[in-house]
């Protein structure tokens, strides 16, 4: 008979006494056919010994499905929804989802645990059978917690924790040393950066990415002309404004999103400075907003469609057992260059 000490055995437990990860504790939970007969028996013997039940969620995996995934982003405001980022994200997302049959539920908080607690009880409820994360940020606990309970889920983005999880994403380190090297080749060394929400991985990021081009190019980094910014046209051009209040020069300008340097844009010209003659302005995605501008902004293109197929792919591989999938997928990106740089 099982005690009822048993009840605090988790799939971390479960997955330290049989040698393998907890994602593939879930797998086996799952039956899903990549893991070997001789694993899941072994796991299975595991499970049994330590009296582990696997939660409602991963029961569904084998006998029902809410045919339903859920879409997890943090502080969902109507500026930084507004972003065309996110709709282009979700639109990969749909266009594979829809192939699967499978409906989208979007779920999001004010605060960073609003968004976990929320998430968390869309899986516990199966109102849906998987998540995939929009965005990381550097203190994430919601990882941590779907990984110890087995729910599947993919992140779109870096994660700086230690566990073993799916992602896709773009190299943004790489991506923004790109940008910044382009414009340090064009002769410009008082670059100024205005970077987004310093508790989001890919703020980070591309943040380290801008001072490791200097650090390549053997410059000091100009860390007097480095900004914080929401992702938002707002944000951007109240960035802009601190910046000119520093009364520090600079002739060139990265921002890490479309919307950011829009608002940069403004606020230089406000002040009668020309983008691209007087400030060359490079940016970071390239949605359809960055050619639409005057001056046509210069921009690392993310794949951001790419990034929502993919993402659909590898969680329907997780859950359905729908194909073969990597594990980590990085896309590449690439320099687009226009007017304003």
């Amino acid at each position: 008979m099982v005690s009822v000490a048993s009840v605090n055995v988790t799939i971390k437990d479960v997955a330290k006494r049989a040698g393998v990860s907890p994602s593939t504790v879930s797998r086996v939970i799952a039956d899903h056919p990549r893991i070997s007969p001789e694993t899941k028996e072994k796991v299975r013997a595991i499970m049994s010994e330590l009296g582990y039940y696997p939660n409602a969620i991963a029961r569904s995996l084998v006998n029902q499905t809410s045919n339903s995934i859920g879409l997890v982003r943090s502080r969902l405001t109507e500026e930084n929804f507004a972003n065309p980022f996110f709709p282009a994200v979700i639109q990969g997302i749909s266009s594979v989802a829809h192939k699967h049959k499978l409906s989208l539920v979007l779920s999001t908080g004010k605060t960073f645990q609003q968004e976990d607690e929320e998430c968390l009880s869309l899986l516990r409820q199966r109102r849906v059978d998987g998540v995939i994360l929009l965005a990381s940020h550097r203190d994430d606990q919601l990882i941590p917690r779907l990984t110890q309970d087995g729910f599947p889920f993919v992140l779109i983005g870096r994660y700086e924790g230690s566990e073993e999880i799916n992602w896709v994403n773009n190299d943004n380190f790489e991506d923004a040393k790109t940008a910044v090297r382009y414009l340090l080749n064009k002769g410009h060394t008082q670059i100024a950066c205005l970077d987004g929400d310093p508790r989001y991985v890919v703020s980070a990021d591309r943040l380290l990415g801008y001072e490791r081009a200097f650090l390549d190019h053997n410059l000091e980094v100009p860390s007097n002309l480095v900004e914080h910014s929401e992702f938002s046209v707002e944000g951007g051009y109240q960035a802009t404004h601190r910046l000119l209040a520093r009364q520090e020069p600079f002739s060139a300008l990265f921002a890490v999103d479309d919307v950011v340097a829009i608002g940069a844009m403004r606020a230089l010209q406000e002040r009668g400075i020309k983008v691209g003659s007087e400030v060359a302005v490079v940016v970071f995605n390239d949605t359809i907003l960055g050619a639409c501008v005057q001056p046509a902004l210069t921009s690392v293109h993310v794949p951001i469609y790419e990034l929502g197929q993919i993402a659909v792919q590898m969680l329907t591989a997780q859950i359905y057992g729908s194909g073969v999938y990597h594990h980590h997928q990085m896309l590449p990106a690439s320099l687009v260059v226009r007017d304003s740089a």
